[in-house]
């Protein structure tokens, strides 16, 4: 079936390329933000897989003592006191083995990144020294032009909103390759993938948006969201959990 598109249109079109009359601006380098974004949201996810850095051995000065069952470099982590969902104790870290009763970022989404870097590098957080200035402005921007609602699409008992029919496709072109069609790979997983996104689906959703540390994974932020949400609906709704 022929598409319908009028020929006077495409003449019209045709003769406005051909004198320039339709002006193509292409976007400059520095305009892109989302690889920057992403890349902050692995940085927030682990900064020192990212960085390459030495992993902490001791357990972060701001862990409370009120949580034993963290220690170590988990304590280090962005999203070990602030959450996946960047709600700290208001979200899904309002229980579980990461309650720690620290609140969460929302409030510097839409807000100012130089506020963001300051503290990163304050007493609390400790990490002036440890994360250079660059990797510190991809944090901030994530934090306040790449956070997620993620309540908009995760429900409290995990469900999420997606079209699982759609994600399928996504996920067969986009992720199989290195997951494999039952999400089984890489061998080092802990269990198949359907089983890791029906447990923790804000941790699933933000690295499918912004990628895997340290891995070859690619980020899926620069694609319209639905995208995201149908791959993360098909992987907790049909994938194999066993």
């Amino acid at each position: 079936m022929r598409p319908t598109f009028p020929l006077g249109r495409a003449v019209a079109v045709a003769i406005a390329l051909a004198f320039g009359a339709i002006a193509i601006t292409p976007i400059s380098a520095s305009a892109e933000e989302d690889s920057r974004i992403a890349r902050g949201g692995q940085l927030y996810d682990k900064w020192f897989a990212v960085t390459g850095a030495e992993k902490p051995k001791d357990t972060h000065k701001a862990w409370p003592a009120s949580n034993t069952k963290k220690k170590g470099n988990a304590t280090w982590r962005c999203k070990s006191c602030h959450g996946w969902d960047l709600r700290g104790k208001d979200g899904a870290y309002a229980s579980g083995s990461y309650k720690t009763g620290i609140g969460g970022l929302r409030a510097h989404l839409g807000g100012d990144p130089a506020k963001v870097v300051a503290a990163i590098g304050d007493a609390t957080h400790g990490l002036g020294d440890l994360i250079a200035d660059a990797d510190k402005a991809d944090i901030a921007l994530f934090v306040t032009k790449g956070q997620l609602k993620m309540e908009s699409y995760i429900g409290a008992d995990k469900s999420v909103k997606g079209d699982a029919m759609k994600g399928a496709a996504y996920y067969n072109t986009l992720c199989a390759g290195c997951h494999a069609v039952d999400g089984s790979m890489p061998k080092d997983l802990p269990k198949p993938l359907g089983a890791i996104a029906a447990s923790n689906p804000w941790e699933t959703l933000h690295k499918i948006q912004n990628g895997q540390p340290a891995e070859a994974m690619p980020a899926l932020r620069a694609l319209p969201m639905d995208v995201s949400l149908d791959i993360l609906a098909y992987m907790v709704q049909k994938m194999p959990k066993k």
